[in-house]
């Protein structure tokens, strides 16, 4: 059948339908109107706006920044169901201090696979000598004491993990002993320039995934960088507590700048001090933050 044939057939249908003859015509002209009236409002579902809009909606989330873990936060992300949330926890492992989002691979990190004895630790000397050797586990320095065919082994894994496999690198494992002491005295001075500002590491903390956040409360000083970057770092909903003494804006849950600048919690009431020590009971014990010092004033707990 031609195509000219077909249309002179349509146009037969469309007139027995509606009584009217030549109504091809008309039905032609409401479709094409129609048509146009959904370009215009962007209703096709291929339209350009449309398409755009979709691409928008699937984008992928922008991955948090990087992060310092401790020993015992990276070993919470070892594949497990969260207690809390009745949900599997992601699969992390540290490969010489470096730590690696494995998720992707729970059927080999995860629990129940070959290397579930992996996730959560460093393993890197683990992995270099093939070895499950629990005391290789959570020790980066043994990476530094590998031979050379030891060590080589070591940068192709670690090669594997980063171009090949393409986990996402989380942030760097900060060993207990790389740690600032938590007994020393922080001046205010000292504890204004870690605000949250900072987006290079001070050659200080040389093996940092991220630059230290302080953030000080009661008389102990936290860093938020192992964990609570994207709330106290730069441009974050809480940079303002990053750098100050905020033990009176806790107790007080408030922003106002007088409670940010004011130290002084003497004047408040017993339920206050609880609310303050209640923050650092969640800094301390449930969000793992170390204490990198103290202020050198008298306890509120």
């Amino acid at each position: 059948m031609t195509l000219s044939h077909a249309a002179k057939e349509m146009g037969k249908w469309c007139d027995g339908v509606t009584g009217v003859e030549g109504s091809s015509g008309y039905l032609a002209l409401i479709v094409v109107t129609a048509f146009g009236w959904l370009w215009i409002n962007d209703s096709l579902p291929f339209q350009t706006n449309g398409a755009s809009k979709l691409e928008e909606e699937e984008e992928e989330e922008i991955p948090d920044p990087p992060r310092n873990f401790t020993i015992t936060q990276l070993r919470h992300f070892d594949g497990t169901v969260d207690k809390r949330t009745d949900e599997k926890k992601p699969v992390y492992l540290s490969v010489n201090g470096t730590v690696f989002d494995v998720s992707n691979g729970r059927d080999f990190y995860g629990p129940g696979g070959p290397y579930e004895v992996f996730a959560g630790r460093e393993c890197g000397a683990a992995l270099a000598t093939m070895s499950f050797d629990e005391k290789l586990l959570d020790d980066v320095s043994a990476c530094e004491k590998l031979g050379v065919g030891d060590r080589n082994e070591l940068e192709n894994w670690m090669e594997k993990f980063e171009h090949y496999r393409c986990y996402p690198i989380k942030g760097k494992l900060v060993p207990d002993d790389k740690l600032p002491p938590s007994d020393r005295i922080i001046s205010m001075e000292e504890l204004g320039k870690y605000d949250g500002n900072l987006q290079d590491v001070p050659e200080e903390f040389a093996g940092y995934g991220a630059a230290p956040i302080y953030v000080g409360a009661g008389n102990k000083v936290f860093d938020m960088s192992f964990g609570g970057v994207p709330m106290y770092g730069k441009n974050g909903p809480y940079q303002k507590f990053a750098g100050k003494d905020v033990s009176r804006a806790l107790a007080l849950m408030s922003f106002d700048p007088m409670d940010l600048e004011n130290t002084d919690v003497s004047d408040l009431e017993d339920t206050k001090i609880k609310v303050l020590n209640d923050w650092i009971n969640t800094f301390e014990t449930k969000k793992g933050y170390p204490i990198v010092g103290k202020l050198g004033k008298e306890n509120t707990e």
